[in-house]
C-alpha cells in the first residue's frame, strides 16, 4: 500500500476503508472483510455509532496494532476542551485501543478552539499520533492554523469528480495539510457510475468507474476512504495500483468539476444549525 507522509512524519496509507452509514450490526463483518482484503486504514467517528464494532473487528483480526492506521472523530456536541478529552476517552474505550493514529474535529462548528487545545495535548502526550480536522473550508482551516501551535495533519473533505477541490488542495499543500476525500463516489449522484467519460476511461484500462475515480484521487495524492459492505467491491476498490491515468484522461476528468458540493454547503445557516444541534448521546 502506498503511503503519504503527514506534517509530523507519520506515514498514512493513501487508500483506506470508511464505515460511514454502515449500521453497527453490519460493521464488524464489513471491517473484517476489509482487513482481509488488505486495507489497513480504517475511518470511523463517534457520530457513526459503530466504533465498538470496528474495535471488535480489529481485535479479532490478529493484525498487529502497529500495522493499522485508525481514525475517529469528535462530534460538535462534544466540542470544547474538557468535553473533547472525555469524548476521546470514550472513543478509545469503544474501540478497545490504547492510542489513535488520527483524531479529527468532525465539523467546523462549536468550540473548535477548545477541542484543538485538548487534541494538541493528546498529541503531545502520545494518545494520538496525529490530529486534524474534517469539513473545514480554507478560511476556517487557515484561521485554525494561524492561531494555534500544531497545524492539522489532515483535512478530510468532500472530494470527487464533480467537486474536485484542487484549489483547496493547493492551499493545504502550502500549509502542510494532507487532503483526504470523503464521498469519493458522490454517493452515485450525477449518474457517476454510468458517466460516459469515466466509463470510457475505465474501458481503456479494463477497470470499473469506481477504480478510475480512486486511481484519479491516488494520483492526486489525495487520501481516500471508500465504503462498501460487499467483499467483492472492497477487493475491487483496493485494486487500483496496477494502472495509471494519462494526462489526457486526467484532463477529461478535470473537466467534470462543477465547483460545488452535491450534498450540502457548510456555510448554509440551516445546515449549520441542523448539524450543530444534532445529538449523538444523552
Amino acid at each position: 500500500m502506498q503511503t503519504v507522509t503527514l506534517n509530523n512524519g507519520v506515514q498514512m496509507p493513501v487508500l483506506g476503508f470508511g464505515v460511514y452509514q454502515i449500521p453497527p450490526e453490519q460493521t464488524e463483518q464489513a471491517v473484517s472483510d476489509a482487513l482481509a482484503a488488505g486495507y489497513r486504514l480504517l475511518d470511523t467517528a463517534a457520530a457513526y455509532g459503530n466504533e465498538v464494532a470496528v474495535g471488535r473487528a480489529v481485535r479479532s483480526s490478529g493484525i498487529p496494532r502497529e500495522e493499522l492506521f485508525i481514525t475517529t472523530k469528535v462530534w460538535i456536541q462534544d466540542a470544547g476542551e474538557e468535553n473533547t478529552k472525555r469524548a476521546f476517552g470514550t472513543s478509545l474505550d469503544n474501540l478497545g485501543l490504547d492510542y489513535l493514529d488520527l483524531y479529527l474535529i468532525h465539523q467546523p462548528f462549536g468550540d473548535v478552539y477548545g477541542s484543538w487545545r485538548a487534541m494538541e495535548k493528546l498529541n503531545r502526550d502520545g494518545g494520538v499520533r496525529a490530529i486534524g480536522v474534517s469539513n473545514f473550508y480554507p478560511d476556517r482551516l487557515v484561521d485554525l492554523i494561524d492561531h494555534n501551535e500544531i497545524t492539522p495533519a489532515v483535512d478530510q473533505i468532500e472530494t470527487h469528480p464533480f467537486f474536485q477541490r484542487t484549489t483547496d488542495q493547493e492551499l493545504m499543500r502550502e500549509r502542510g495539510v494532507q487532503i483526504e476525500s470523503w464521498g469519493p463516489f458522490a454517493e452515485g449522484r450525477n449518474n457517476l457510475f454510468s458517466h460516459p467519460v469515466l466509463s470510457e476511461i475505465g474501458a481503456q484500462h479494463g477497470k470499473s468507474v469506481a477504480q478510475v475515480v480512486l486511481r484519479w484521487l491516488v494520483q492526486r495524492q489525495v487520501v481516500v476512504i471508500p465504503k462498501s459492505v460487499r467483499a467483492d467491491r472492497m477487493a475491487e476498490n483496493i485494486d487500483v495500483f496496477d494502472f495509471e491515468l494519462s494526462d489526457d484522461q486526467l484532463a477529461r476528468i478535470a473537466a467534470l468539476d462543477t465547483g460545488s458540493s452535491v450534498f450540502f454547503a457548510h456555510w448554509d445557516p440551516a445546515v449549520v444549525s441542523r448539524l450543530g444541534n444534532a445529538r449523538i448521546h444523552a
